[in-house]
């Protein structure tokens, strides 16, 4: 075993000559004096993984029982930063009492139930003084064209938060083709928050008009949060996180339900030998699936790698609608704030950049400074 132990990186000689000492006290002097031993020892030393937690366990008992206290310190402050959360909850159903008029005029001005004073309608824009310019040129160019035609003068703000819907990534991708109609019909959504004392959550309320399609006026979606420490891992509390969802029926009228298709089967009788066509309803994709949501696992059993990317995607859809699109939706609808969003996202990347670039541009100051050196390791290993 000593001969395989110290084979890496030790000369035949040496090894031979170690042998013949017959001394296991000389053989291990002789074999450490070695500097091919000694790199081959290092080397693996080096290798070795350092972790955190192979650090702790090296400490004394007694700072290991000081660490103890800190991680019941530490768990304490989960618990108060929970209570933190819970009044910022609190916070947020105060304050969405008092942008509610706001956007119950919002909704109005995009039904065309009210018609906005030239006050409200009032914006400066950048391209103000761009578009005067080409607006004097188009009006000389233009005049015998305006006088015969009158520009068209829609009621409302039509296909808003459709819009939105093929403005958003996240929620264009849940949209079909037979989607669209429908959603042409939502007029608003709305983000209701749980009342004081009860559970953490919020539901979400999407209100149609009239439509041929299903009765519903209001259509809903309420995700249940919890903002508490786990037990059996208080440590990865980050603040309140959604943990479960429910939809609400849906009620279709006769042969409109997108969210179910209609197949033909054949079947053949084992005995007689004849075949018949029978039809069945099989599960479509359709956003309205949104309403009729995977429910979390709540008796301990895990669901599968599909269903938990489903679930988190749900959650995240959820977030997006309560956080960014109810909020900010006239700045979704003109892509403006699809447009900040990426915007960030190039800084972002565009930081990255030049941070490596001045790493790379440290080395080369180094390597200017100093002389070239062989390298010490196989140019394989250079790059970690």
């Amino acid at each position: 075993m000593a001969e395989n132990s110290f084979s890496d990186g030790v000369s035949t000689e040496t090894a031979d000559a170690a042998k013949s000492t017959g001394s296991p006290e000389k053989l291990s002097d002789q074999v450490m004096q070695n500097p091919q031993v000694l790199a081959a020892l290092q080397e693996r030393l080096d290798s070795a993984s350092h972790t955190p937690s192979s650090y702790i366990e090296t400490l004394p008992k007694a700072v290991k029982r000081r660490i103890n206290a800190l991680k019941q310190l530490q768990v304490r402050c989960a618990h108060i930063e929970a209570k933190f959360y819970e009044e910022v909850h609190d916070l947020e159903r105060k304050y969405a009492a008092l942008y509610q008029p706001l956007f119950d005029k919002r909704r109005e001005f995009i039904t065309g139930d009210v018609e906005p004073t030239d006050a409200e309608s009032e914006w400066h824009s950048d391209s103000e003084e761009e578009d005067k310019l080409a607006g004097d040129m188009k009006n000389k160019l233009a005049v015998e064209e305006e006088a015969a035609a009158e520009e068209p003068n829609p009621r409302g703000i039509p296909e808003f938060w459709f819009t939105i819907f093929r403005n958003v990534d996240m929620l264009s991708e849940l949209v079909r083709e037979y989607d669209e109609p429908i959603l042409k019909h939502l007029q608003d959504i709305k983000v209701k928050f749980s009342d004081p004392g009860q559970p953490m959550s919020f539901v979400l309320e999407f209100h149609f008009e009239p439509n041929d399609y299903f009765t519903n006026s209001v259509l809903t979606k309420t995700y249940k949060m919890k903002s508490e420490p786990d037990k059996a891992d208080p440590f990865s509390f980050e603040g309140p996180e959604i943990v479960d969802c429910d939809g609400c029926t849906i009620d279709w009228k006769k042969g409109k339900n997108v969210t179910v298709k209609t197949i033909k089967k054949k079947q053949k009788h084992k005995g007689r030998g004849t075949v018949r066509t029978i039809t069945k309803q099989v599960p479509n994709e359709s956003f309205f699936n949104f309403f009729n949501p995977l429910k979390a696992s709540g008796d301990g059993e895990s669901l599968d790698e599909d269903s938990e990317f489903t679930l988190a995607s749900d959650f995240e859809i959820g977030h997006f609608f309560r956080e960014r699109i109810v909020p900010r939706a006239v700045l979704y609808f003109t892509g403006e704030a699809i447009e900040d969003d990426e915007n960030f996202e190039e800084d972002e990347e565009a930081e990255e950049e030049e941070l490596e670039g001045d790493e790379e541009g440290a080395e080369d100051d180094d390597a200017d400074v100093a002389p070239k050196k062989e390298p010490s390791q196989p140019a394989e290993c250079k790059q970690q």
